[in-house]
């Protein structure tokens, strides 16, 4: 699906739909608890979210949408744990590497299929280290692959700097197994607020994670427990419409919760920093814990006085995109000046931006970015593939264009 923007400004209200951090976890674990348990706030669930509520049911939990409010997934936890499972991940990575491991303290002999850039998307580290602890794994650096065995507990010695989401995972899954365990981080742990999210929201559900001077222990046969959770807005997607506002708009951003341990919270603080007079001026922006602001930043960048500097972001490589590379290709073809460093992005401003055509490379935030750079464009904006959005943010244009923004349909192939 191709879209066609043109200059304008957005004003109104927009409701942020569910951290999609928050829901995977959120879901996970009440798949995993021993009874009913409600989780509210699901108004627009992702192909990721629905990845994810996917993967669960097919490990034996079950789930309903509420009768009198279809934003709630009424869950019932896992009661009979199948011999055997197949999950289709799509494109999420979330749900692979959250997954694999609950699978495997769970025992479920589970072949894992995706899509997209997932097949490419590493799990050296759970090849690694699970094979050390009761798992096979049937892998040819492709999908879909098969895990065997059952997960025991121990030591699980794991790399902070590749992705957050292996540590995640190990937190679900070791407080099943009948051992204790200890996660040692062999290097600084980037994306550090994802896992304060999982440690937050497994201790509402019952589990019990403590913190060590080198990572984090955890006690073996732990039992979740049934919980309501109402998820959180989510801040990565609220970015969109802090920039719009640092552009000229007039939105009023709700659904948040101001005292949330969402890392991307820093967006709000990133742009303060950034206005003066009224203007944007430029930054300097360590990325190294809010990987997914980083195309919005470079389109906040793009309309700045000076030059910006995104750092510490080279794992977006391995995203849907390479997206240092989708966000300087966005960027430049619609005017702007924007260099790929070893870890980030450069950003020179040219004064404006003129439109022309963007390539979404199947990414959801490279779409939601150049739809808020088309704001302030001189010219028309055409974004290719405008369809991947419905990987977080199904609804992106229905509120974008609720709110004034012009955006039509112009292909749907």
């Amino acid at each position: 699906m191709d879209i066609l923007l043109k200059p304008s400004r957005l004003r109104g209200i927009v409701d942020i739909p569910a951290s999609k951090s928050c829901a995977h976890r959120a879901l996970i674990c009440a798949a995993l608890a021993e009874g009913q348990s409600a989780i509210s706030g699901l108004k627009y669930c992702s192909d990721d979210i629905y990845a994810t509520i996917s993967a669960m049911s097919a490990l034996g939990a079950e789930f309903l949408v509420g009768q009198h409010n279809s934003s709630t997934q009424c869950v019932s936890g896992i009661n009979n744990v199948p011999e055997k499972a197949v999950i289709d991940c799509n494109e999420s990575g979330s749900t692979l590497r959250f997954i694999i491991p609950v699978a495997a303290a769970l025992g479920v002999e589970t072949e894992f299929h995706g899509r997209g850039r997932l097949p490419q998307r590493p799990i050296d580290i759970y090849i690694r280290e699970l094979t050390k602890h009761g798992i096979e794994f049937d892998y040819n650096n492709n999908m879909p692959f098969t895990i065997s065995g059952k997960l025991t507990g121990g030591t699980y010695k794991i790399e902070g700097n590749v992705s957050s989401q292996f540590i995640t995972g190990l937190l679900f899954a070791l407080p099943l197994v009948d051992e204790d365990s200890e996660i040692i981080l062999t290097s600084h742990l980037e994306s550090r607020p994802y896992v304060d999210i999982t440690i937050d929201i497994l201790k509402r559900f019952g589990i019990v994670i403590k913190e060590t001077e080198t990572g984090f222990r955890i006690k073996g046969g732990q039992k979740y427990v049934p919980h309501d959770e109402r998820v959180e807005g989510d801040y990565s997607q609220a970015a969109f419409f802090f920039v719009a506002n640092a552009l000229g708009s007039h939105i009023s951003i709700g659904h948040l919760n101001p005292d949330s341990v969402q890392g991307d919270e820093k967006i709000t603080e990133i742009i303060s920093d950034a206005e003066s007079d009224g203007k944007i001026t430029g930054f300097r922006a360590d990325c190294s814990d809010i990987p997914d602001l980083v195309p919005i930043l470079s389109v906040l960048g793009a309309y700045g006085t000076e030059k910006s500097v995104i750092y510490n972001a080279g794992r977006l490589r391995i995203k849907e995109s390479d997206r240092l590379a989708a966000c300087a290709d966005m960027l430049n073809n619609l005017g702007g000046n924007v260099s790929v460093t070893p870890d980030g992005l450069e950003i020179t401003p040219t004064g404006r931006l003129h439109g022309g055509t963007v390539n979404s490379f199947g990414d959801h935030r490279i779409v939601m970015a150049a739809s808020i750079a088309a704001l302030r464009c001189d010219g028309d904006v055409i974004i290719k593939g405008a369809e991947a959005v419905r990987k977080s943010y199904p609804n992106f244009f229905d509120d974008y264009k609720n709110l004034g923004g012009k955006a039509d349909v112009i292909n749907m192939e």
